[in-house]
């Protein structure tokens, strides 16, 4: 009986331990893998952008022939009456006519004002654009995967602060307990500092909620179920010291928003050189090889067969279209102007963003800076009250005040820490160095 006494409190204490196992640790790299094979969202660029590489061929260009084989048969049955001048006379009742052809025909674009070119130019800078948006997706969704990670790490400190903070009011409490049974202290104190105790034991459950919360929104980033477990670290790495003179020269030549913008204005004009050559002649050849039958036993020509190549060609020489070009040609101007008027809005914007994003880190690097300094003081101010209110020289509210102080230390070092990794992040994502 004994012996199964021990075992249960022994399978007690091991059960979270067992449990901890199927908790996968997750590190920052391995949840950006896992993004990066199963978001959806990356999955529909992917697919995107792989339709404008399909699309980006001589033929879709209008740069090669087209073959075709084209065939027809028609039977019909007729009562023929015909009385010719010749003074024959034709009935025929159930007559029939058949007729067959068959022909291969190509046609082939020998010059359309340069228009093929340019589209095949156009095609290419689409699928580059293609490419680019793609990558624009990668480091949005990594940035949020790195946020949302680190957001996890950061409300698992801040449960880790909470419980730091509640072993010092656990000692507190026994301090006053001592000192009420000794008939030294008063009932009051020691009832505030169990309700302090208290609302520390509230907290850590609110907080382990918080956790599970934060947990829920990074398994959805990876597209997973949001019950998945996994653990994270226990530390936020705070290893980057950015070059602003380096970010600003990578900014224009590496940032996905200002690529994939001047993709845009380079494709308004390349459709502004398309419309151009509608002013220009166009040039076509076309060869065939034909066959024809045709069986018609209700007519003097009973029967008629041709077959043989066929080569040709056509030339277009546009001389008054209305003013339709000129419409086109006005509209696509305007439409390229907008579009470098957006790449210089976008140059602005990110310009402005690397600024901000610059001055976050900085405030971000002195706030924790300081706040680790206030840690130490903070740290060293409660131990000290502590060791006062046990040796009687000090009073309840002191303690209360300090460990209070202590808390808020706490939780400012851990959200400064978080708030320096996403500026960080930031940072890299607006010179796509993610």
């Amino acid at each position: 009986m004994k012996t199964s006494i021990l075992f249960f409190f022994a399978l007690l204490l091991w059960l979270p331990a067992l449990l901890a196992q199927d908790a996968k640790y997750l590190t920052v790299d391995e949840a950006i893998s896992i993004a990066m094979k199963n978001n959806f969202d990356l999955m529909v660029a992917r697919n995107t952008a792989d339709i404008a590489r399909i699309n980006n061929t001589a033929g879709n260009a209008g740069m090669l022939p087209g073959v075709a084989l084209n065939g027809s048969d028609n039977y019909s049955l007729n009562n023929v009456n015909q009385k010719l001048s010749t003074g024959t006379v034709i009935e025929k009742t159930n007559g029939y006519s058949n007729t067959f052809n068959a022909a291969m025909a190509l046609n082939w674009t020998l010059f359309d004002g340069t228009k093929m070119f340019v589209t095949r130019k156009k095609l290419g800078e689409i699928e580059k654009l293609g490419e680019i948006q793609f990558r624009d997706l990668v480091q949005q969704s990594m940035y949020n995967v790195i946020v949302a990670y680190f957001n996890v790490v950061s409300q698992k400190q801040q449960l880790q602060s909470i419980k730091e903070v509640m072993a010092y009011n656990v000692e507190r409490v026994k301090i006053l307990q001592k000192s009420f049974d000794a008939g030294l202290g008063r009932k009051t104190d020691l009832l505030q500092a169990k309700i302090d105790l208290n609302v520390n034991r509230e907290l850590e459950i609110n907080q382990q909620t918080v956790i599970k919360t934060s947990k829920h929104s990074l398994n959805q980033l990876l597209s997973r179920d949001p019950q998945t477990p996994f653990e994270v670290g226990d530390s936020i790495p705070l290893n980057y010291s950015p070059d602003a003179k380096d970010l600003l020269q990578k900014l224009y030549t590496q940032n996905t928003g200002v690529l994939a913008s001047q993709k845009q204005a380079d494709i308004a004009h390349l459709s502004l050189g398309e419309i151009k050559t509608l002013y220009l002649p166009h040039l076509n050849f076309n060869a065939a090889y034909n066959f024809l039958k045709n069986d018609n036993n209700a007519s003097t020509l009973l029967s008629n067969r041709t077959y043989g190549p066929q080569v040709g060609g056509s030339l277009t020489i546009p001389i008054y279209q209305a003013g339709n070009v000129a419409s086109q040609v006005k509209t696509a101007r305007l439409v390229e102007t907008s579009a470098r008027l957006g790449l210089e809005s976008i140059k602005l914007k990110v310009n402005t963003e690397l600024q901000s994003a610059l001055t976050d880190f900085d405030d971000q690097q002195q706030l924790l800076k300081f706040e680790k300094e206030n840690y130490l003081l903070a740290k060293e101010n409660l131990n000290i009250s502590l060791e006062r209110l046990r040796l009687g020289q000090t009073t309840a509210l002191e303690v209360k005040q300090a460990s209070e102080s202590f808390g808020n230390c706490l939780g400012r070092l851990v959200a400064f820490q978080y708030n320096l990794k996403v500026a960080e992040t930031r940072l890299k994502q607006l010179v796509a160095g993610l």
